[in-house]
């Protein structure tokens, strides 16, 4: 009997290990995200897809999972690590500034969009109020395991998820206590129940963050120590396992203690290190929950009914997605264009709303087959999350392009300068002119990094220099300076030439590639050409002759010859009549 368990365990291990090394490359390589490939995984080789040919053909139990369960305790452990990583990465005074959005726009998002899901179930069907609310509540839930590998933590977009996810992974407890109260079995023990375990998981939660604080960087201190890698990884995963143990005995989810463990190791300064070393198992336990959830996939189920989960799950898309969006726009907490990505995004049902389904059949609020029709449909959810993502972009990206066109359509500012590009060099030069306080419009042709540079507070707009009549409409004539980084030097030559003879005066300054780069731009009618490498190229030759002991004076007398042989090298290509100017960047030692 052993001896068979062992087997199957190992088998199991190569249909993990062997989807990992196939779905990845070969999803990566078309540029779609391994998600979906991981869910198709388990649905084939699940027990509805080739698991359930194994009786009849027996060499198939070597490569099928034939029982959900085997895989369970790692998916589970998947989500401890996504969250254990997603704690490395932020910071308790992050959480601070996140949490108008965790305790404001996330309670009214699960509260608000639970009570539509659950007013709605209750007139058309035949549940209970109790058993109507609480099924509602559960399809609010939003998946922290697909959405913030998705979204991340940094943008606009993570952190207004992230914000929502963890409200929602706090309030798991208290809902599955509420469902359990409503059981008819219940003896009226659960409202003293659920307040014991509140108390007792504040008190644990306290315990970990002070002893965390006081013990944490000893014990990564002496792994530091070491030098040894491994003892690193052990640390760190004794540290997620401790936390989440201690936060399961009294009754609070686990995943609360692996974040809270991840945001205990990031304020200490070993995140980094960390961080690298877990992150190739956080993928891989990701991969076998995602397994897991194509593996809750029934094939023939889903053909019978497909009328009803198609519009099951059209009506939970659709319910979350208007009212995550309409409460982040009309807090102001996001842009138009944020609210609609992080709406859709967030719309689709969670990994534990199969827990409060399962809390709810157990309470006998929902019948099994109302619980297998809704965990169907949160599986399809699941699957479809990624899609969700990518048409949430879509949106996202055509109303940053419809307002563009509206602000172009308004009166631009008398006198500013204008940015065309918005990459690294375009998004430092708008920095400074903030700084100081000069007025400028950026432009760029790409809508994602407009976007992006928008959430960042840039004046932004998207723009397709190249398309003609579009220069005219940012108000080049009554411009200060018109700057251009993007890096196409055809078109830097093309519009430089284009602006000069329409605008004679204008202060036209350039990024160039290099000297014959700039000596072309001279020519075409730039008032200033940039070498983007000379500079950086001459800070490093100077900290090089410095650190090999070299004196400060021939050093600087040697850039001061080669910024000079550069001038002259472009004044002679140029067929300049005056040096060109070569504005001196100088290092703090120098």
């Amino acid at each position: 009997m052993s001896i068979e368990t062992e087997a199957s365990s190992l088998g199991n291990a190569l249909v993990v290990l062997g989807a990992a090394g196939i779905v990845i490359p070969a999803f990566a390589r078309f540029r779609i995200t391994p998600v979906i490939g991981f869910i198709l995984v388990g649905l084939l080789v699940g027990p509805s897809g080739l698991g359930a040919l194994a009786g009849q053909y027996p060499w198939l139990k070597h490569v099928t999972i034939r029982s959900p369960e085997d895989i369970a305790l790692f998916g589970e452990f998947g989500i401890i690590l996504l969250l254990f990583s997603i704690g490395l990465e932020l910071s308790f005074r992050r959480l601070w500034q996140l949490r108008k959005l965790v305790f404001g726009v996330g309670a009214a998002e699960l509260l608000l969009s639970g009570a539509i899901l659950g007013g709605v179930l209750y007139m058309i069907g035949t549940l209970s109020l109790p058993a109507a609310l609480g099924l509602g509540t559960a399809l609010a839930l939003s998946s922290t395991a697909l959405v913030l590998p998705i979204a991340g933590t940094k943008s606009a977009v993570g952190q207004a998820s992230f914000a929502m996810l963890l409200f929602e992974d706090l309030a798991i407890v208290p809902i599955i206590f509420v469902l359990g109260a409503f059981a008819p079995s219940t003896a009226g023990h659960n409202a003293e129940l659920l307040l014991t375990t509140l108390w007792q998981g504040a008190l644990v939660v306290a315990a970990l963050a002070i002893g965390g604080w006081f013990l944490l960087p000893r014990i990564f201190a002496q792994a530091a120590r070491a030098k040894d890698p491994e003892l690193f990884l052990a640390a760190s995963l004794l540290v997620v396992i401790v936390a989440a143990l201690a936060t399961a005995a009294v009754g609070l989810s686990p995943i609360v203690g692996a974040l809270l463990a991840g945001l205990m190791i990031a304020e200490t300064e070993y995140h980094g290190e960390v961080e690298a070393i877990t992150a190739p198992f956080k993928g891989l336990a990701l991969g076998v929950f995602l397994i897991s959830v194509g593996m809750g996939l029934n094939l023939a189920t889903i053909a019978r009914n497909w009328t009803a989960l198609v519009a099951a799950v059209v009506g939970v898309v659709a319910v979350k997605a208007i009212v995550t969006a309409a409460l982040l726009r009309f807090s102001g907490s996001a842009r138009r264009s944020t609210a609609a990505e992080v709406g859709l995004l967030m719309s689709s049902p969670s990994e534990t709303t199969l827990i409060v389904l399962a809390t709810a059949f157990q309470a006998q609020l929902i019948s099994r087959a109302t619980a297998e029709f809704w965990q169907l449909v949160t599986a399809i959810g699941l699957t479809i999350t990624p899609l969700l993502a990518r048409i949430g972009h879509d949106v996202a990206r055509r109303i940053e392009i419809r307002n563009s066109d509206v602000a172009e359509e308004e009166e631009a500012p008398p006198r500013r300068t204008v940015v065309v590009g918005f990459g690294r060099v375009g998004r430092i030069v708008a920095d400074l002119l903030r700084e100081h306080d000069r007025p400028y419009i950026a432009v760029d042709a790409d809508i994602d990094t407009v976007a992006a540079a928008r959430r960042d507070g840039f004046v932004v707009r998207y723009t397709d220099v190249g398309r003609p009549g579009s220069l005219s409409k940012l108000g080049i004539e009554n411009a200060e300076a018109v700057v251009l980084t993007m890096d196409d030097p055809v078109q830097q030559l093309r519009m430089t030439r284009r602006l000069r003879r329409k605008y004679p005066d204008l202060p036209i300054i350039s990024r160039a590639r290099g000297a014959d780069h700039a000596a072309a731009l001279y020519q075409a009618g730039a008032t200033d050409a940039v070498p983007e490498t000379l500079e950086s190229s001459l800070q490093l030759a100077e900290a090089v002759l410095i650190d090999l002991g070299v004196a400060m004076g021939p050093v600087i007398a040697s850039i001061h010859d080669v910024r000079a042989k550069m001038r002259h090298d472009i004044m002679t290509k140029g067929h300049l009549d005056h040096e060109p100017r070569m504005p001196k960047l100088r290092t703090p030692g120098s």
